[in-house]
């Protein structure tokens, strides 16, 4: 499986594509059980307006995002005539619980404040004075024009009438709307369907979903706050997850520097250097600057005012406290920084989380001493420091290091943490990146050491969960791991490998095709059979209709010679165009390389992208209906998914049968470390479906010939204790070797510091004498040519 993600720089404004969209009643009473019409502002660029642009902003009073996939936001005129049409902005992403979503809107000649990054943009030049806006279920353009058949039109969510609206909810519109005024919601976001009650008029105060505002008084920068406040960072970060004042502005919080980050999230840490007692309260806070710079350093002591916000990177992530829109004050510098917390093998729980039932674990009061991951949360913000940090995940090209502070938790033969099960979280891993561009994160490979101390602060963010933004790195200790080279096979052995190439096509680098031929021909010894996942079309994502891969794989086989291997030869069925997943245009596939000098391919006509291969029982055991061929291609299982690639095989005479893999990906899985408990993986169930089909298929050759010599492989994206090896393995007609091997060697996939298993090499009870090997050579190290390791059994 290759994840892709964004840079690791994540903005704290992103929002995210999860939810699926369902048609809403027209308005909520109050509080609003999901997302509203917070402000609306027609008279951006007017005469006498400050602002530039027209907006419309939404805002989330509820603890559960808000997904706006699908939804719209519409005007339509105050007074509308027959010929009045809605005008529409579609959306996207997601309204962050606590959070705001900012729709930019015609911009006009007059004003001098741009609005703040707009989370999305439209061209609707909308009334200074009077209109109505509604979020909508869909893109359609509404047909109401009166507001009795607005009311009954249930795709509306929300709808704000101002001025003289004739659409409108309640006794009346919101009045006061003018070049200089919008009308907005209070901070509670009440909503009790009339507008007149509900909104009032003021000065523009424009949020969007990273917090940032625009201060509407032209150029010059506000004064910051001169006198601490009322209100200490533990106040803000509270005893849970979300803070107890998310949406509330805060007047001259305390606290010393401790980090600044000047790409990128852009922002700074302040901590308090005077705590309260309590240990679930942590006493450091993000503040988040947005587009700016931050001006201060390390050391200043500053008062910081600004609204609280819970940033959510993700609809399924937990989320990172935080200060936006800051005005902050600098009393002092070059201040002595508080102590950092350490973190250990006695510091850091061994229950990994607490469990909700599948549900959110935001209100779940922090048990810290308890559980890790509450431990992490009540220290958010915070200065920690560890000692002789064994590498457990290599540096990633976003500059980030896995580590753990655990070096005795589930360690593997060659220096990395190995994940056991769904229960026996590894709770030491914790994702070190660097602040200092002086000192950037080394390139380590798995089992190196952050020797002394690594110091910083903790943080939160999508790709990993809980981190340490690290102002001091420990010296990189190189312990010399080695690539693998496996066993040459002997005479009397077939050797059979799997290795996923990570989308490999004729338009890539010749270095990729050279560093992968390489691993075939000198690390697995050039078995005489290689299943390959991730082969695409020779152009690769170029979406043009292009299925085959002929130039493909003879580059491929051209490197492999080069590197001292054979000629091979090779055998696939072409998918159809778009059909199995993968980048679109790419027509990712499995495909078999085999060394015509050792083992034979039996070619049988009719195989193609929908024609399913069968067991054919003769009097001298089974044989396939076609080969290749493919294993029920038209089920529903295989849904924008690659299809399993069959062949029959001979060798020293004899018949061998082999399946090349590659299931449904684990995209769209809640994370390990996600605010929803347990973590849902929803991806499984086309897996277990994916399984039973080449159960069901394995099952009907045994039943066709019940020595058959069955060998199974690839990357099947799920673990050795899942239920999708439940389904594979089910009847005992396949045996999976990776667990035959030493517990500190089950292992092809390194993923956020945790290696684990995706790939597999399975056989049938036909296969009695074996010789398995998984080789590394990719995974744990910086350098790699593919995220996955290979696999090899030598069957005699």
């Amino acid at each position: 499986m290759h994840i892709a993600r964004p840079g690791s720089a994540l903005l704290a404004g992103a929002v995210a594509v999860t939810l699926s969209v369902t048609a809403l009643p027209a308005a909520f009473a109050a509080p609003s059980s999901s997302a509203v019409i917070s402000e609306v502002y027609g008279g951006g660029g007017n005469s006498g307006a400050t602002l530039t642009r027209d907006f419309i902003e939404l805002a989330n009073a509820s603890s559960e995002p808000f997904a706006l996939s699908g939804l719209s936001v519409q005007y339509l005129p105050g007074a509308p005539s027959a010929g009045s049409l809605w005008q529409v902005t579609a959306l996207s992403g997601a309204v962050a619980p606590g959070g705001h979503y900012l729709v930019a809107q015609s911009a006009g000649t007059g004003g001098t404040v741009d609005l703040p990054a707009a989370d999305a943009t439209g061209t609707t030049a909308m009334a200074a004075a009077s209109g109505t806006v509604a979020l909508v279920s869909g893109t359609a353009p509404l047909t109401c024009r009166t507001a009795a058949d607005c009311a009954a039109d249930t795709r509306i969510v929300d709808l704000v009438g101002y001025g003289s609206a004739v659409v409108r909810e309640g006794s009346g519109p919101a009045t006061g709307a003018s070049a200089a005024a919008s009308v907005a919601r209070g901070t509670s976001l009440a909503d009790t369907d009339d507008n007149a009650a509900d909104l009032t008029a003021g000065t523009p105060t424009p949020v969007n979903a990273a917090g940032e505002t625009s201060s509407g008084s032209g150029p010059g920068e506000p004064e910051g706050p001169t006198e601490p406040g009322a209100v200490r960072i533990h106040d803000i970060q509270g005893t849970t997850r979300v803070s107890p004042l998310t949406g509330q502005s805060v007047t001259g919080v305390p606290g010393v520097v401790t980090g600044v980050r000047t790409t990128g999230s852009r922002g700074f840490w302040i901590q308090d250097t005077v705590p309260d007692a309590d240990p679930r309260t942590s006493e450091g806070l993000f503040v988040y600057t947005g587009s700016a710079v931050p001006t201060v350093a390390v050391g200043d002591a500053v008062l910081v005012s600004g609204k609280v916000a819970e940033y959510y990177p993700s609809t399924t992530t937990q989320s990172l406290t935080q200060l936006t829109a800051p005005l902050t004050t600098v009393l002092s510098s070059g201040n002595t920084l508080p102590a950092p917390v350490v973190l250990n093998a006695r510091s850091v729980p061994d229950a990994y989380v607490p469990t909700a039932g599948g549900g959110s674990i935001d209100a779940l009061p922090l048990e810290p001493k308890r559980y890790a991951l509450d431990l992490y949360e009540s220290l958010e913000g915070v200065r920690v420091t560890m000692s002789d940090t064994r590498v457990t995940g290599a540096t990633t090209a976003y500059d980030e290091v896995w580590v753990t502070v655990k070096p005795k938790e589930n360690p593997t033969r060659r220096g990395g943490t190995l994940y056991r099960s769904y229960e026996d979280q590894n709770t030491g891993r914790l994702k070190v990146m660097s602040l200092d561009p002086a000192q950037p994160v080394p390139t380590a490979d798995v089992g190196d050491e952050l020797a002394g101390t690594t110091t910083g602060v903790l943080d939160y963010a999508s790709y990993g969960g809980y981190n340490v933004q690290a102002t001091r790195l420990g010296r990189h200790v190189d312990n010399g791991l080695r690539r693998e080279v496996t066993r040459k096979q002997r005479r009397d052995e077939l050797a059979v490998a799997t290795y996923n190439v990570e989308n490999l096509d004729a338009l890539d680098d010749q270095a990729k095709f050279d560093t992968l031929a390489s691993g075939v021909a000198v690390n697995l010894s050039s078995p005489d059979v290689v299943s390959l996942e991730e082969i695409q079309d020779d152009n690769g994502a170029v979406n043009d209709g292009t299925v085959g891969s002929e130039a493909t794989l003879k580059r491929f086989t051209d490197a492999i010679v080069a590197a001292g291997g054979p000629r091979y030869s090779w055998r696939y069925v072409a998918p159809e165009n778009n059909k199995d997943g993968g980048e679109p245009g790419g027509n990712i596939r499995n495909v078999f390389l085999f060394n015509p000098g050792r083992v034979s391919f039996v070619d049988r006509a009719g195989g193609d992208a929908t024609t399913a291969v069968e067991a054919v029982k003769t009097r001298k055991g089974a044989t396939l209906s076609v080969s290749p061929g493919r294993i029920n291609p038209t089920s529903t299982a295989w849904d924008s998914s690659r299809k399993p690639l069959v062949g029959e095989f001979r060798f020293r005479g004899e018949p061998v049968f082999v399946i090349g893999n590659h299931f449904a990906s684990k995209g769209g899985d809640q994370p390990l470390h996600g605010r929803y408990q347990e973590p849902e993986r929803g991806s499984e169930t086309q897996r277990v479906r994916q399984a039973a089909e080449v159960n069901t298929f394995v099952t009907s050759l045994l039943k066709a010939d019940r020595s058959a010599r069955v060998v199974t492989l690839g990357d099947l994206n799920d673990f050795a204790f899942s239920p999708a090896m439940d389904a594979l393995t089910r009847g005992r007609v396949l045996k999976p070797l990776i667990t035959t091997l030493p517990r500190g060697e089950q292992y092809s996939y390194v993923y956020d510091g945790n290696s684990q298993t995706l790939d597999h090499i399975l056989t049938s009870p036909g296969i009695r004498r074996l010789d398995y090997d998984v080789v590394h050579i990719n995974a744990e190290f910086a350098d790699q040519a593919s995220d996955h390791d290979p696999q090899i059994v030598r069957i005699r």
